[in-house]
């Protein structure tokens, strides 16, 4: 599975990456919450392993956003908040596990490939009810649907929505935007990225979405303002 790890622990994130690595998984070791927004993921990640206490936004926030954006990815929150009100809002935030620290990394490799082994379950699943009627994007078949139709997208559409869904405030700068799809802020024009988002608001629109579900925001980049699942 492609695994991210967002740990503000050095030692721990990299013993942690380091395990899932020798067990065949894909790894990337985050600092924090904020710099998954200025990460260029392809494929994108399947499971999630979060600490609670993080600098700056903290994994509850993140784990929340994260599961309104991708409503069937795996999110295993790990902290040493061990009380059960602690382990109920863990929950309540989306978390599909809370394992408490100090983990051995057998139990944590064991929670891994078994949460993994549930998401190779439902990987082939329909849409689920709640995404009836509104707009949801298909990550596999890189295809984007609405009550009005389908549209296909092209790799740099699905990573720039991802982006935009897992974003705080679904919003995100140009060059933030210009990185997630491997465009050099210095060796590209600002137009190339208006291009770009003029045909995927374009194709929102196509599949249902309101016309202003992509606005520009002045001198800063764009949002995202219609609710969108990434499946």
């Amino acid at each position: 599975m492609n695994i991210l790890v967002v740990e503000d622990n050095d030692s721990l994130r990299q013993a942690t990456v380091a395990m899932l690595i020798r067990h065949g998984h894909w790894t990337t070791g985050l600092v924090c919450a904020e710099d998954l927004d200025d990460l260029r993921l392809n494929p994108q990640p399947d499971l999630f392993i979060i600490d609670l206490n993080l600098p700056g936004e903290d994994g509850l926030s993140l784990s929340r956003r994260l599961r309104a954006a991708q409503p069937l990815v795996g999110i295993i929150m790990v902290t040493a908040r061990s009380l059960l009100g602690d382990k109920l809002a863990g929950y309540e935030s989306g978390a599909d596990l809370y394992l408490a620290k100090p983990v051995d990394p057998a139990e944590l490799l064991a929670a891994v490939e078994s949460l993994g082994r549930r998401l190779h379950r439902t990987a082939g699943a329909p849409p689920p009810p709640d995404t009836a009627g509104q707009v949801y994007l298909d990550q596999t078949s890189r295809t984007l649907h609405g009550p009005a139709g389908q549209e296909p997208l092209s790799e740099s559409e699905v990573s720039l929505l991802v982006g935009l869904c897992r974003a705080q405030g679904n919003r995100l700068e140009n060059w933030q935007l210009m990185d997630l799809i491997g465009m050099d802020a210095e060796t590209y024009a600002k137009s190339s990225l208006e291009v770009r988002m003029v045909r995927l608001r374009q194709k929102l629109a196509r599949v249902g979405a309101d016309k202003h579900c992509l606005p520009a925001v002045r001198g800063l980049g764009y949002r995202l303002a219609v609710p969108l699942h990434c499946l």
